[in-house]
């Protein structure tokens, strides 16, 4: 007997997928035979064991003549084995320093650190800072090929995962220096698929530098003015270009300067080169004034002296056209250097605006056209916001010594510098003259620190140099 249904209630009907959903299917889990689960146990066993030998040579090749030394002597061979082992490596290190440290300690310092400190925290770094990628719900990890290391860092090898850059780690460099335990990254890209991760394992700036001994032999464009984070040279390049110092009081700025001037000094006694100097604080650059050959230290004077430089470009380029692309320093077209201390007194805090409009106006004028017939700015700067300085974009070559801000770094070292490692507003204020570096054609920065040019150092200079200087 079918029953009404009661008054007021709703009839309903089975639910049905409506036409806008799609149809899901699932993976089917499939139970793998044990025998399979076996011979892939067994494979994988098998290429690590004919791997080994390959990968770690020297452990392999002592632990298998130890094994046999043992099993064709006994304990007593063993014994003598290693007594004879230990004796000659005692002897290398003592004799041959050097090429042990290079064969042994270095080496085993690298496996050390490639079991124990990248292997072991390589998955949890790389996931936890976005460089895993996922592709239909697996993770693929870049593979660590091979770890060296030297008397100041480590050098990670890895091969990409495929799809992926190497300006994926470049933009993560702060990440991975923190979860090494390393004071910064850099990125090497090797070839396709295949880059370095340089760890240094101390800070090799954190010394002072003295000023370098000058040397009669001078390249303008290659002056050394300190030293790079991996021990090598700072060389500065002036002669075809324009360089940019940036950096809060006391970060240093005078070292910079200074011992550019120090590198040029026989190029300046000999008249191949002069230095412009423009000093509005009357204390940078005024106590070896003797070494310039003009010197300008308030507003009129500055932009005078800035308009000459712009007259005798162009005197200079009308001579070369059509006849020279490129400078070559003799005395009579000498390279000249216009140094600019605190150029944002004539640019924006100098009350005339005739003469911030003069000088921002010379100034744009020698760093577009001066490069290629011997004249270079280097100016230095105490604040890179726009409305200070709008002429940054012309200077190629960018030198960010300790900054106020994080937004700072981008201003004065291009778009993507700080992602890149250059972590200017972090430099410790104990550490005068370091600073990160961004050369023109390459977008990597790199981390170096100035010598210190004492005064003792430039009344030397201009003792022996200034009555010289033409």
């Amino acid at each position: 007997m079918l029953r009404q249904p009661k008054v007021g209630a709703a009839q309903t009907s089975p639910t049905l997928p409506t036409p806008a959903q799609g149809v899901r299917f699932t993976t089917p889990i499939v139970e793998t035979p044990g025998i399979v689960v076996l011979a892939s146990w067994i494979w994988r066993l098998t290429r690590f064991l004919v791997a080994l030998p390959f990968r770690f040579p020297v452990l392999v090749a002592t632990v298998t003549v130890s094994f046999a030394a043992w099993w064709w002597l006994g304990w007593p061979g063993l014994a003598g084995l290693w007594a004879t082992a230990a004796v000659t490596s005692l002897v290398w290190w003592r004799t041959w320093p050097d090429s042990y440290r290079t064969w042994v300690t270095l080496r085993m310092l690298a496996w050390w650190r490639h079991v124990f400190v990248y292997r072991r925290h390589w998955q949890p770094v790389l996931v936890i800072s976005g460089l895993a990628e996922s592709y239909q719900e697996r993770r693929y990890l870049p593979r660590i090929r091979r770890v060296t290391c030297d008397t100041w860092a480590d050098r990670v090898r890895v091969s990409l995962v495929t799809g992926t850059a190497p300006a994926d780690f470049e933009h993560r460099v702060t990440e991975l220096a923190h979860g090494f335990a390393a004071p910064s990254c850099r990125v090497i890209a090797n070839g396709p698929r295949d880059i370095t991760l340089e760890f240094p394992r101390r800070d090799t700036l954190a010394e002072p530098l003295d000023a370098f001994p000058m040397t009669h032999h001078v390249e303008l464009d290659a002056l050394p003015v300190g030293r790079r984070e991996d021990g090598s040279p700072w060389l500065l390049r002036l002669h075809g270009t324009h360089v940019l110092v940036v950096g809060v009081t006391g970060a240093g700025k005078g070292s910079v300067i200074w011992s550019a001037v120090r590198a040029m000094l026989p190029t300046l006694a000999d008249g191949t080169a002069q230095v412009w100097a423009i000093d509005p604080k009357r204390m940078e650059l005024a106590y070896g004034q003797d070494l310039f050959a003009q010197y300008a230290d308030d507003g009129e004077s500055a932009v005078v002296l800035l308009e000459r430089a712009v007259a005798d470009m162009q005197e200079r380029a009308q001579r070369y056209a059509g006849k020279q692309r490129s400078h070559v320093p003799t005395t009579d077209d000498p390279f000249i250097v216009v140094l600019l201390d605190e150029v944002a007194f004539l640019t924006a805090y100098h009350p005339d605006r005739d003469v911030r409009r003069r000088a921002e106006n010379a100034i744009a004028t020698l760093t577009s056209q001066g490069r290629s017939v011997g004249f270079a700015v280097l100016a230095a700067l105490q604040d890179p916001r726009k409305e200070v300085m709008n002429l940054r974009n012309l200077f190629p070559d960018k030198v960010a010594l300790r900054l106020d801000e994080a937004s700072q770094v981008d201003m004065v070292l291009g778009e993507g510098a700080r992602e890149r490692g250059a972590e200017a507003h972090l430099i410790d204020p104990t550490l005068p003259g370091v600073a990160y570096v961004r050369m023109e054609g390459s977008p990597a920065p790199v981390r170096v620190r100035a010598s210190y040019v004492s005064d003792d150092d430039i009344a030397a200079m201009v003792a022996d140099h200034g009555a010289e200087v033409v």
